[in-house]
Parts: C-alpha cells; structure tokens; sequence
C-alpha cells in the first residue's frame, strides 16, 4: 500500500483560474470542469481535484514531474470520489503494480486537502 497527500491553498487556485486561461484545459477533464463550474464556489472544487491529482501522483510514485499530465488523473463522483488513470499516468501504474486507488478529498473555507492510498496488485 502506499500513500500520498497534498494540501492547497484554495485562494492560489482561485488566483491560477483568473490569470491563466489555459489552466482549465491544460489540469482538468471536460468532465471534472463541467462539474467545478456547477458548484456554488468552482475554486473550492477545482482546488480539491488539483491535490486529488497531486496525492495520485505521489502515492504512485510518479509525483507531479514534467512527465505527469494533470488530464490522465481524472476525479469524478460525489460524496465518494472515483479515480480513472490514462495515458502515461496509467501506464506507468500498470508498470508499478498499482491495484485500486481510493481518495478522500476535503476542503475549509482557505485549503483542500486530498489523501490517495494505493493498492499494489
């Protein structure tokens, strides 16, 4: 089993979604935008899925380096989030013996907050 958290300031998403217009496409899924956008505070969602990716990352082992794609980790699902891997994030799973990957993901009013435990096949 391994483990990775990430916490993020929620403001430093918020600031990232106003000033970069790419940032949407570039980190987040159709689908995962589709969902932060209906939410009362996008930044809050946006912001939680941004550590859900970087806790998968690191409990796979992959961190977030230039080789990781923020799109092959996508985070979908409420209350409980489910996680779908592609591309190089998948294969590189599929190469480590990665099993099932649970995440929990939170948030206050200023950080979200995301644990990602993965089983090894």
């Amino acid at each position: 089993m391994k483990v990775g958290v990430d916490l993020i300031e929620i403001e430093r998403i918020r600031r990232a979604l106003a000033r970069y217009p790419r940032f949407r496409d570039r980190c987040f899924t159709p689908a995962e935008q589709a969902y932060c956008e209906s939410r009362p505070n996008p930044a809050q969602s946006y912001a939680g899925r941004f550590a859900g990716k970087e806790a998968v990352g690191k409990a796979l082992g992959f961190g977030v380096a230039r080789a990781f794609a923020w799109r092959d980790v996508e985070i979908a699902g409420r209350p409980k989030p489910s996680v779908t891997l592609s591309g190089r994030v998948a294969q590189w799973a599929e190469a480590g013996g990665a099993g099932r990957i649970d995440l929990s993901m939170t948030h206050s009013r200023e950080l979200a907050n995301a644990v990602a435990v993965v089983e090894e096949r």
